[in-house]
């Protein structure tokens, strides 16, 4: 049965940390200078319907670094943007290349379309949720902190694909997880209703901060919702993560977030930039998650 990345739920802990520990292992072997051809001759391609920096990047130069090829598909440049069935795209592209990352709005195609791919798919992110993310910020927390297990990560925002992921990780790893999001903007029903025993929920978000080991935020208008700026930057008063925020979680607690950030809205510059950020390190790791990865399910 051919393996997909697709939720963090469809692994158990112990793969999830396996590939945590290979990604750690392949950093310090990047740096160092070795080289790694581990997935040479083999080919990724990259399926894109939304603007991407970090995961165009980060898949690209691993696969590069691995001795692989990347092959980068927009929805303009493939037939599957202009109507073109989905399980004949996955069932074509699948039989040219050795795994397929999709970075698209609809997680019902990503399950789709794996369900019609002889090669494994990643789900580079999708309205439902993020793991490739979660997966960097679990490396950055090991490498800064230790072991997540029991810990506390406070998520202020938008409770959009990214928080949905950290709800199936928390219950994976053992972490507490504190959720505040303004009345509207909660995770789904469904989400709420299968992770309720790892997750708190806040209407305050200084009540989520208490205690916290990390605090986690996301850009309040994602992709696809600029119509609504206006309206949300009205409803997400009081939900900026600023130096007063981060003062109610532990005094060594992290800040991430996922990118692009837009300070002065869902984060001050003070706090991105200063000394508890965690976000450039957490980026420079989808990198190598991703390499881990990608040698978990092709190499």
């Amino acid at each position: 049965m051919t393996k997909h990345f697709i939720d963090f739920d469809d692994y158990s802990h112990e793969a999830l940390q396996r590939i945590i520990d290979s990604a750690m292992t392949l950093k310090a072997e990047h740096k160092s200078g070795a080289f790694n051809n581990s997935l040479e001759n083999k080919t990724l391609a990259m399926i894109f319907d939304k603007s991407s920096t970090r995961t165009r990047v980060s898949f690209e130069a691993g696969m590069t670094q691995l001795g692989g090829h990347s092959l980068f598909l927009s929805e303009r440049d493939i037939q599957l943007g202009r109507g073109e069935p989905v399980i004949d795209s996955a069932i074509v592209i699948s039989s040219m290349v050795d795994a397929v990352m999709l970075r698209v709005s609809s997680h019902e195609d990503i399950i789709e379309f794996s369900k019609h791919s002889s090669k494994p798919i990643i789900n580079a992110l999708s309205n439902q949720s993020h793991p490739c993310q979660i997966l960097a910020d679990l490396m950055t927390y090991q490498e800064q902190r230790g072991s997540i297990k029991g810990k506390r990560i406070a998520w202020i925002g938008d409770g959009g694909n990214v928080c949905q992921t950290y709800m199936q990780a928390a219950k994976i790893f053992g972490f507490e997880l504190n959720i505040a999001t303004p009345k509207g903007y909660q995770p789904s029903q469904p989400f709420i209703d299968n992770y309720r025993t790892s997750v708190s929920h806040f209407s305050d978000p200084m009540d989520a901060c208490d205690g916290a080991d990390i605090v986690v935020t996301d850009v309040w208008t994602s992709m696809g919702k600029e119509s609504e700026k206006k309206q949300r930057l009205n409803d997400f008063k009081g939900y900026q993560v600023d130096q007063k925020m981060m003062s109610a979680a532990k005094s060594d607690a992290l800040f991430m977030h996922c990118l692009p950030a837009h300070r002065g809205e869902e984060v001050s510059a003070e706090v991105i930039d200063g000394k508890q950020g965690a976000v450039w390190a957490a980026a420079e790791n989808r990198l190598h998650a991703q390499k881990a990865l990608l040698i978990h399910l092709i190499g």
